[in-house]
């Protein structure tokens, strides 16, 4: 019998990037607080979070009586000295983050988890990302495109937001939301 693929998120960009894989999967979404713990470092956060989507997705698959599944669940975060940049809730969020990560370098952290009945096994791809000066005015005018609203550290790198980049180190696919290389490496682990 044949495994069932299970893609634990509702990000679109997840989903395309998987499907670039050529996987056939589906998609169940979990419901877990995206909260920071005191004293978590940003890596283990990361971690913890993919992690907790793809054990709670599994639980739902097995609840469901879904044959042999498989679930990949991920999260992505952005970082710079320790400090986490969540989505944004305002333009003023927007601001501080995006006037934070301006003219500097911070880091992406992408954990991808895969769970199955009898194995977790989780990677963290780290990419380093410098931004151009930005000015408080360029900052405004991309809010008002609606594009990070719901990003992490409030920018869309495959989107506006990739002309504030002026170059990266890693994998430009982890800090769209998926690895594609490491995903799949997981993934023979388990196929």
């Amino acid at each position: 019998m044949q495994n069932s693929l299970i893609l634990a998120s509702a990000s679109p960009r997840r989903r395309e990037l998987l499907s670039q894989l050529g996987y056939e999967f589906t998609i169940l979404i979990s419901d877990i607080d995206e909260v920071r713990e005191q004293g978590e470092s940003p890596s283990q956060y990361v971690q913890r979070l993919a992690e907790q989507k793809a054990q709670t997705v599994l639980k739902q698959a097995c609840l469901q009586g879904i044959e042999k599944p498989i679930v990949i669940g991920s999260d992505t975060i952005v970082t710079q000295d320790e400090c986490v940049f969540e989505k944004p809730g305002s333009l003023q969020d927007s601001l501080e983050m995006l006037g934070q990560l301006s003219n500097a370098k911070h880091q992406v952290m992408t954990a991808v988890c895969i769970s199955d009945a009898h194995k977790t096994e989780t990677i963290i791809c780290i990419t380093d990302v410098w931004f151009k000066p930005l000015s408080r005015q360029e900052i405004v005018d991309y809010w008002l495109t609606g594009e990070p609203c719901d990003k992490a550290g409030s920018y869309g790198i495959q989107g506006i937001g990739g002309k504030f980049v002026t170059r990266i180190e890693g994998s430009y696919h982890a800090v769209v939301g998926l690895p594609l290389f490491e995903t799949e490496q997981l993934l023979h682990q388990f196929l």
